[in-house]
């Protein structure tokens, strides 16, 4: 009998808490996002405090639906511009998020390990919380992140 690895138990991830987009030109960006599409951009306060500084220096800018849902625009000037065919297939995204009550955090942790997935680096603890960074099998990165407990 093989011993299979744990796993986290359906329902433990509650919803998507943010997506990263990795941008050419924020301000189209912006403009796209919050006039086209009408998306709330955070201000003052409403800032995670984490990404201030950021915020401040024109290298992020934060969109939030009306259920909570947050869009990060990363400002990365260098990206290479998207294959000319709209057929073909690239991404912009830089990770997804998934929120975690903060008991069920190290128990994501230890499942995540158990399975050997490829992680960014240790659990990361900031004011708004903690997150682990990892790999899906096509390398795309995500995060499982809680608020503070």
């Amino acid at each position: 009998m093989v011993d299979n690895p744990p796993h986290l138990v359906t329902g433990n991830l509650r919803r998507v808490h943010h997506f990263a987009f990795n941008i050419k030109d924020m301000r189209a960006s912006r403009h796209f996002y919050g006039n086209i599409l009408g998306l709330h951009e955070l201000q003052g306060d409403e800032i995670p405090s984490t990404l201030k500084a950021l915020v401040e220096a024109g290298k992020v800018a934060n969109f939030a639906l009306p259920d909570g849902t947050v869009i990060d625009l990363f400002w990365e000037p260098e990206l290479s511009p998207p294959d000319p065919d709209p057929q073909r297939q690239f991404t912009r995204a830089n990770h997804l998020a998934f929120d975690i009550a903060p008991d069920l955090f190290d128990r994501a942790v230890e499942v995540l390990r158990s399975h050997h997935v490829p992680m960014e680096g240790e659990p990361v603890s900031r004011p708004t919380g903690r997150g682990i960074y990892f790999y899906d099998p096509d390398g795309f990165l995500i995060e499982i992140r809680c608020d503070p407990a």
